[in-house]
């Protein structure tokens, strides 16, 4: 949608929430035009961090003002429905002293939207806690029994991400020891100009075998070309539609080629679901990208952005997918309509022979407001299946 009837239409809907609250509060409180001035607030600084990626730079407090507004702004809508429906079933049910639901409803609205944002607010920029995840492959060679794939997803550096909160995110990856990190897309939200010193802590990723890399959809819209060479110079491997293959153990002296290729573990990565609509030499290929990997290493390992690559991964023979785009819906209503575009919304899934796991994402996008839906640094184990 264009920017200014997008504008135009919040401006219609926080029109919609005063005429709806505005009376009512008015009726019991004297603090009611704090409460216009705020939606009057809401509704011109909520398109702010969208123009500044046009010709106007807002400041990064305007831009924070705007990205808060939104949440809460969120919130306020869906409740201000809520409590029109409530009313409107009350009105058809005749109960009584329906004034005083009016009044009380109208003041509770605005102050759950206040509370789930600060909540959801603090979930959002506290650190991402560690979700350990046992992955049960079939026939795993013993050599690859406990092997761990720190998994980052959807940090989304930009106006309200910075240096400091991706530094907490790399001094705890570190603690864990992994033996390889996989950065499953949409790693920003911005150019490299803007953003270079703020993803630099990434190169200080210490793991066994490295970090690997795939695009997400938002790579796309900020300069994908640019952010591979960036990500590139800072030492992580970014996957293009190919395949690296790991030996995960020490080799020297093996008897057979079994025992060689029993260690290693074939990490694949592909473009993101939607790259091939703006550079179709980027389409992405989960096929492609194990084509002429060695046919005795069977343990397969792809890093796709989102959950709908999952269809071509299993057909082309992989055990585990990790992907995240989802945010595991960020904050209510958003994780109702996730299952409308993707077969996964968080966790670990079964399709066919293949698992495939879906973070909620490290970091957020848009508002920092994480409800119902707890960002995490997943620490995935390889497993012998029972």
């Amino acid at each position: 949608m264009a920017l200014c009837p997008l504008t135009t239409l919040i401006a219609l809907l926080h029109a919609l929430i005063a005429v709806r609250l505005l009376p009512a509060l008015a009726d019991v409180t004297p603090a009611w035009p704090a409460f216009g001035l705020l939606l009057l607030v809401s509704a011109l600084s909520i398109p702010l961090p969208f123009l500044s990626r046009r010709r106007w730079q807002a400041p990064n407090w305007l831009k924070w003002t705007g990205l808060v507004s939104m949440g809460w702004f969120s919130s306020l809508l869906v409740l201000t429905l809520l409590r029109d429906l409530l009313l409107l079933g009350g009105w058809l049910a005749s109960v009584a002293d329906a004034q005083a639901w009016r009044t009380l409803s109208a003041l509770a609205v605005p102050g759950l939207a206040t509370l789930v944002t600060l909540v959801g607010f603090f979930n959002a920029r506290r650190t991402a806690s560690v979700r350990r995840v046992d992955i049960p492959i079939a026939q795993l060679p013993s050599q690859l029994d406990g092997f761990t794939i720190a998994q980052l997803s959807d940090i989304h550096v930009g106006p309200t991400i910075r240096v400091r909160y991706i530094e907490r995110i790399v001094n705890a990856v570190n603690r864990l020891g992994a033996d390889m990190v996989a950065i499953t897309g949409d790693l920003v939200d911005g150019s490299v100009s803007e953003l270079r010193t703020h993803v630099a802590p990434l190169a200080r990723l210490k793991t066994r075998h490295g970090t690997f890399v795939v695009t997400g959809n938002h790579e796309y819209y900020v300069g994908a070309h640019d952010w591979i060479d960036e990500l590139r110079r800072l030492g992580l491997k970014v996957l293009l539609n190919e395949h690296v293959v790991l030996q995960t153990r020490n080799v020297y002296g093996a008897q057979t080629d079994e025992e060689v290729n029993d260690s290693a573990l074939v990490v694949a990565g592909v473009t993101d679901y939607t790259a091939g609509h703006f550079d179709a030499s980027h389409a992405s290929d989960p096929e492609g990208a194990v084509r002429d990997a060695p046919p005795q290493v069977h343990t397969r390992l792809l890093l796709a952005h989102q959950p709908r690559s999952a269809i071509a991964a299993a057909q082309a023979g992989y055990q585990l997918q990790i992907s995240g785009h989802t945010h595991g819906g960020q904050f209510f209503p958003w994780n109702l309509f996730v299952p409308l575009q993707q077969p996964f919304t968080a966790g670990l899934h079964r399709l066919h022979d293949m698992w495939i796991y879906v973070s909620r994402g490290t970091g957020y996008w848009g508002p920092p407001k994480r409800f119902g839906a707890p960002s995490e640094i997943t620490l995935l184990r390889l497993v012998p299946a029972p």
